[in-house]
């Protein structure tokens, strides 16, 4: 019988797999000019990854009701700008990373020019995308590019988050945990509870219903930031695909560094307990959710 991570791990590989074919369709070609640049973006969105964020979507879309055609630009936009954000993170005024998910970042594969270039073009393709798809009404698509904006800008996005972030290096000591959290809803936390709500959005699910999913997910967005940082600290840079360490190396104020391995556990159970008590809340069936989440909880990478 197949277990509750292996049957997560399976949607995710479905949910990539449809999300990849409809992003070959949207992206320019590598033989398009400028090739540089649309051999850089390829490089970054193609280089792997568990693409959660649009299986998340899927599962909330399908849930609600909605067919998975309706839910695939949108999916696939919501990749392109977490590879941006991605790209742009790498770079050396950022967090200075040389690989990410096994291979060369960007930068170091193609410039630090054309990196900042490819980053900017994702974005404005991932707006495009929702825009152009002929599957969505007019209406939806003004929800979808307005949710998605909002949540990879300023002030409570994943932009903001990311200044907070970088304004925050060095004060592992003294943050309190109520701005460490601001922090995190923002940086990783809006693109994960916009995952969420766009599936909603295209379903039409009610307000109340929208607010029970964005709740669930901005508690997984919590649970994905804390994972991620005690990865940082307890695997190594083969299992994860990115350099182990980086966190402590730049004096980023993480769960671990503030509060502990052992608190930091603790506190992703936490908001563990509350995802699963907002979608017990829910009237659609949640089991593609709740593995999602399962997931999140157990993964090593």
């Amino acid at each position: 019988m197949e277990t509750t991570i292996e049957k997560a791990a399976g949607l995710l590989e479905e949910a990539s797999a449809l999300v990849n074919e409809r992003l070959e369709t949207l992206l320019p070609s590598a033989t398009e000019e400028p090739t540089r640049l649309h051999e850089a973006i390829r490089h970054s969105v193609f280089a792997g990854g568990k693409r959660f964020r649009p299986a998340l979507m899927i599962a909330v879309g399908k849930a609600f009701g909605s067919a998975a055609d309706k839910l695939l630009s949108t999916a696939a936009a919501l990749e392109m700008i977490h590879a941006y954000s991605l790209i742009h993170d790498d770079l050396p005024a950022m967090d200075d990373d040389s690989l990410r998910r096994g291979k060369p970042t960007c930068h170091v594969e193609f410039g630090e020019a054309t990196a900042i270039l490819a980053g900017d073009l994702l974005q404005t393709l991932a707006f495009k995308a929702i825009a152009e798809d002929a599957t969505l009404p007019d209406a939806i698509k003004v929800k979808l590019i307005s949710e998605l904006a909002a949540a990879a800008g300023s002030p409570s996005g994943m932009v903001a988050g990311q200044q907070l972030d970088l304004d925050a290096e060095g004060s592992a000591g003294i943050i309190e945990e109520e701005e460490l959290e601001r922090i995190h809803l923002c940086k990783t936390g809006a693109m994960i509870r916009a995952s969420a709500r766009c599936g909603a959005i295209i379903a039409e699910a009610g307000d109340e219903e929208s607010e029970t999913v964005a709740e669930f997910a901005s508690h997984l967005g919590l649970i994905f930031q804390i994972t991620d940082d005690l990865l940082d600290v307890t695997e190594t840079t083969e299992t994860l695909g990115k350099t182990a360490g980086k966190d402590a190396e730049a004096l980023k104020a993480t769960y671990p560094s503030v509060f502990g391995v052992h608190e930091a556990r603790n506190m992703a159970m936490s908001h563990y307990w509350r995802a699963n008590e907002a979608l017990e809340r829910l009237s659609i069936p949640t089991t593609d959710l709740l593995e999602l989440v399962e997931f999140i909880m157990m993964r090593d990478k």
